[in-house]
């Protein structure tokens, strides 16, 4: 089964990995290490990047990372992944982590190291000291792949995190002389509000074993989710304590109830845990498994993946791991660079997340327990945003099997669904509704129109059809009967328009190539749907009601959720037809005319405050806002429309003034990994501006030359000959040593390896890729 597969092949790279290290005249190790070195962990956690910083593996099951504050539901924005740059306090280490959300949720199974004098509650982050909350200097902490440390300086307590799969493994240095003991905190959540844990429990077994879960109800209801806890050294003693008041209990108590050195169970809703241990000044090592099924499930992951206490091999594994997934791209350029790129692929590689034990079993949407059979189960689906570049991205950076995987995962959430249709931005297994459009959708269609197979096609155009037809989700029904969503009867009525009639060419896409012409005929002619939102008075994609008005009154630059726009305005919104970017020139007139508003779109002038009620719209050059994910494709758009300098110059912006190395090097929400998707993309000199088209659109490169080590073993290098700050224009390219005079690559071409070259400099050379005989796909065009 997969997982088995993966297991022993990460043991054969460990031992591959190990004996080229000691061949002094192998490049390939020292680069492929010198790739897990060049990345910075801190990047994005400041600022509204919302990364975290603590020890995951790739697309692992557990994310164990500090937490240094919980705030209330309503203040929980900065804090989504739980950690903030700016702070200089901790409350604990807890094992599950968004990476670049913008909403909050998580933060399981916190646990505290403490000395002395026990302490329960969080306490005030103003007082030290009041209660189990840490201080600490970032001077101390230290991150890489797989692994993250810190000092609490008021206890000088040294932690440290690694990860495997589904189990965190924690190494506490306490300061010899004093009691030890850990915490063990159900209670505290990211996304934190009273009720939110719904149940939860909390059991000593008799071989020394902690074991619980808890159900919330957070962002996704219903959420349950398991765990196993061994130490590496005997419990001296245990407390158990429920810390709710007055709540009625007509049952029997168990022995030792009044006290809690005596339970050896407890069940509740405020359940904490404190557990001694003897301290003679050795580190301790606590291992803690999750499983999305049970108890006994967490157990059986703990055995697997963590049998001993050895931290280090556990850290040598992960970095192991890390280091086989960063050497997909072998990249050249500066420390600054490399760091960023590095970084930014890391961040790409975090999700979607597992979501099954060791056995292949896992909890599916209906709360019942399914049986993976020959794929692996993810979760963690950011749909709306991760379509766009992630998933690309991973068919070119993954093994075949990693969306194969993806999409089996995606089907099997549908199949198991009380709705019958795929996911919208779902984790855990539960659906959040979260942002709109169906866009499970274009990923399914990437990865077969690109020749990912391991799943039914036939199934999967089955979901995607479901998806696109059902009539209670967002406004479908009247998108269906009117061609557009009514904003008079569906708020973001613009949006949706438009992005369910993106949707809807991928599936005309995918229908085709199946041989199924009437499926594809009748999507095909919903990707035109656009066309409804596109007001020719103003030039603005605009809602309309049901009947047949454009809302008034109308200012492109309005926004506000649950507008007319979803996370944006006009100016940002009127760009998102990317089925069709030669049919949106001709709405607009002509080439010349898109030309000259995609220049506005950069060069207006905007007072930043315009946006201050939407937290979302950060990365502003003029109205261009690359903080948020309906900007991402913008600047791709000008060699559409002959002018392939343009966007180079574009690009070029962007990078400078979007990105940087440090911890608030992100303009915006990581959002799962599309930002650094974009990052990388963009840095390689080319970016899927329409997943489905196998198209990739050429910008500019950033680096003097990056080779992609492709899943099928070949190679594709992009490589600027004279890079340059100042050479940073295009004069040619040649593809396998032939001449391109076209700004798109196929990812045929990419896949079959080889190399692309460029020729830089100074000004933009107004004549490559202009000819419109071979511009990019477009639907109105059907030329490619």
């Amino acid at each position: 089964m997969p997982h088995r597969s993966i297991a022993s092949s990460r043991l054969r790279w460990l031992v591959l990995l190990a004996s080229l290290a000691v061949t002094t005249g192998n490049a390939a190790p020292r680069a492929a290490e010198a790739a897990f070195s060049a990345v910075d962990p801190f990047i994005g956690t400041g600022g509204e990047g919302h990364t975290y910083p603590g020890a995951t593996v790739p697309f692992g099951m557990v994310q164990l990372s500090p937490d240094t504050q919980i705030k209330p539901r309503k203040e929980a924005y900065g804090w989504a992944a739980g950690y903030r740059h700016s702070d200089s306090t901790i409350v604990g280490f807890s094992h599950t982590h968004f990476s670049g959300s913008g909403h909050s949720d998580l933060g399981d199974v916190l646990l505290m190291p403490q000395v002395g004098e026990v302490k329960l509650e969080r306490g005030d982050i103003t007082k030290p000291g009041s209660g189990y909350t840490a201080q600490f200097d970032h001077a101390s902490e230290q991150a890489q792949p797989g692994y993250y440390a810190v000092t609490l300086k008021d206890r000088n307590i040294r932690a440290e995190l690694t990860a495997s799969a589904r189990v965190g493994v924690h190494r506490y240095t306490f300061p010899k002389g004093v009691p030890a003991h850990v915490l063990v905190d159900l209670r505290t959540s990211l996304y934190d509000y009273p009720g939110k844990v719904q149940w939860s429990r909390l059991r000593v077994r008799g071989d020394g074993t902690v074991t619980g879960f808890r159900e919330t109800r957070g962002w996704a209801p219903g959420r349950q989710l398991y765990f196993a806890m061994r130490f590496s050294r005997p419990l001296t003693a245990t407390q158990l304590h429920d810390t709710e008041q007055n709540v009625p209990y007509k049952g029997f108590p168990p022995p030792g109830e009044k006290n809690p050195a005596q339970r050896a169970q407890i069940e509740g809703r405020q359940l904490v845990g404190v557990f001694d241990v003897a301290n003679d000044g050795t580190p301790l090592v606590v291992k803690v498994a999750l499983s999305p099924v049970s108890e006994a499930g967490a157990i059986a992951n703990l055995d697997a993946e963590v049998p001993g206490f050895d931290f280090d091999r556990v850290r040598a594994d992960a970095r192991a791991q890390w280091t086989q997934a960063l050497s997909a791209i072998d990249a050249q350029g500066t420390p600054q660079q490399r760091t960023q790129l590095y970084t930014a692929l890391y961040h790409t590689l975090l999700g979607p997340t597992l979501f099954m034990d060791s056995d292949g079993q896992y909890r599916g949407p209906d709360n019942a327990v399914h049986q993976a059979r020959g794929w692996t189960n993810y979760s963690t689906f950011s749909l709306w945003d991760t379509y766009r570049a992630l998933h690309p991205l991973l068919t070119l950076v993954q093994p075949p099997q990693r969306s194969s995987d993806m999409v089996n995962s995606l089907l099997a959430s549908r199949r198991e669904s009380a709705y019958g249709i795929l996911p919208v931005w779902a984790f855990h297994g539960l659906e959040t509704w979260c942002m709109i459009g169906y866009h499970a959708v274009p990923v399914i269609a990437d990865a077969y129109m690109k020749g990912i197979g391991g799943f039914d096609a036939n199934e999967a155009l089955d979901a995607m059809v479901a998806s696109a037809n059902y009539g209670p989700y967002d406004g479908i029904a009247q998108y269906r009967e009117l061609g557009y969503v009514p904003i008079d009867e569906e708020g973001e009525a613009a949006s949706k328009t438009l992005e369910y009639a993106f949707d809807d060419w991928t599936i005309a896409r995918m229908a085709d190539k199946l041989g199924k012409p009437a499926i594809a005929a009748e999507f095909s002619k919903r990707a035109g749907n656009w066309k409804h939102a596109f007001d020719p008075a103003t030039g603005y994609m605009r809602a309309r009601t049901r009947a047949g008005d454009f809302r008034a009154p109308f200012a492109p630059s309005a926004s506000g959720y649950g507008s007319d726009y979803t996370e944006g305005n006009a100016w940002q919104y009127s760009w998102y037809v990317p089925q069709d970017v030669a049919g949106l020139a001709a709405a607009h007139g002509g080439e010349d005319t898109l030309l000259a508003r995609l220049d506005a779109v950069f060069d207006a002038k905007v007072d930043p405050k315009v946006f201050e009620h939407m937290e979302d719209i950060t990365g502003l050059i003029g109205w261009y806002a690359h903080g948020n994910e309906p900007s991402h494709h913008v600047a791709y758009l000008y060699a559409y429309a002959g002018q392939p300098w343009r966007t180079q110059a574009r690009l070029t912006q962007i990078m400078n003034t979007q990105y940087h190395a440090g911890p608030e090097g992100l303009a915006g929400n990581d959002d799962l990994g599309q930002m650094s998707a974009w990052y990388v993309f963009t840095t390689l000199g080319f970016y899927p501006v329409a997943p489905g088209s196998n198209q990739y659109i050429i910008g500019r490169p950033f680096l003097p030359r990056a080779t992609l080590k492709l899943p099928n073993g070949k190679r594709f290098s992009v490589i600027a000959d004279g890079l340059s700050k100042a050479r940073s224009y295009v004069g040619s390219a040649t593809l396998n040593g032939q001449p391109l005079s076209r700004a798109y690559l196929t990812h045929e071409e990419i896949q079959a390896g080889g190399e692309l070259r460029f020729r830089m400099q100074a000004t933009p050379n107004t004549q490559w890729a202009t000819d419109p005989a071979q511009r990019p796909y477009s639907m109105s065009t059907q030329t490619r």
